[in-house]
């Protein structure tokens, strides 16, 4: 059981990374290149650990055998360099959970039409599971993830006070989420991983 918690922080941990590389390199194809000059765009995870979303909140939850969650160090990106000044923020907003989405497509294709070893189902599952469930998290339309900021390249100049709301009371409403409604993103995640796979979660 410890080591697979330690397997589940580790998927969870590199999940993140890709899913902030994707968020850099959309910019960099958008035409900033902050997150390139800031050594960034890298899979060394040194270049990504925030010491508490990374590192003190799973463990925390992992202590409290609860489901774990986290976050990185978040890409930095300067939207003014933007061709697209309209929709490039929501591009680059909707490129980590996608990158997450194709990981777990993939490795859930991989489980449904290849004969794997006995040895790689369950690591497999494990990734493609947290890689549905990470996507789902990030698209909560609470800041800092990413959902809030898709919905707020849809929000009317008149709603900037609920931006403002949002945006200051944002991470008490996420952790609440974390600890309290994570059990419905489960659900869906393990909707999604059936739908791919074909079968249950054996996690």
């Amino acid at each position: 059981m410890f080591i697979e918690s330690i397997f589940v922080l580790l998927i969870l941990f590199f999940s993140i990374v890709i899913h902030e590389i994707a968020h850099g390199s959309m910019a960099l194809v958008l035409g900033d290149t902050t997150a390139k000059r800031e050594g960034r765009l890298t899979l060394n995870p040194l270049k990504h650990i925030d010491l508490f979303g990374t590192i003190i909140l799973p463990l925390l939850l992992l202590l409290a055998q609860g489901p774990v969650f986290g976050w990185a160090k978040p890409v930095p990106v300067n939207p003014y360099n933007f061709k697209d000044q309209k929709w490039g923020m929501l591009k680059v907003s909707l490129a980590g959970p996608a990158a997450n989405f194709l990981v777990a497509v993939f490795f859930g294709l991989l489980l449904r039409f290849v004969n794997l070893p006995d040895s790689l189902v369950i690591p497999f599952s494990l990734i493609a599971i947290y890689n549905f469930l990470w996507a789902l998290f990030n698209l909560l339309p609470i800041p800092p993830l990413d959902g809030s900021h898709i919905i707020f390249s849809f929000f009317p100049k008149s709603w900037q006070n609920v931006k403002n709301f949002l945006q200051q009371y944002g991470i008490v409403i996420l952790l609440f989420f974390i600890f309290f409604g994570v059990g419905i993103l489960f659900k869906l995640a393990a909707f999604l991983y059936t739908f791919v796979v074909g079968g249950q979660p054996i996690i």
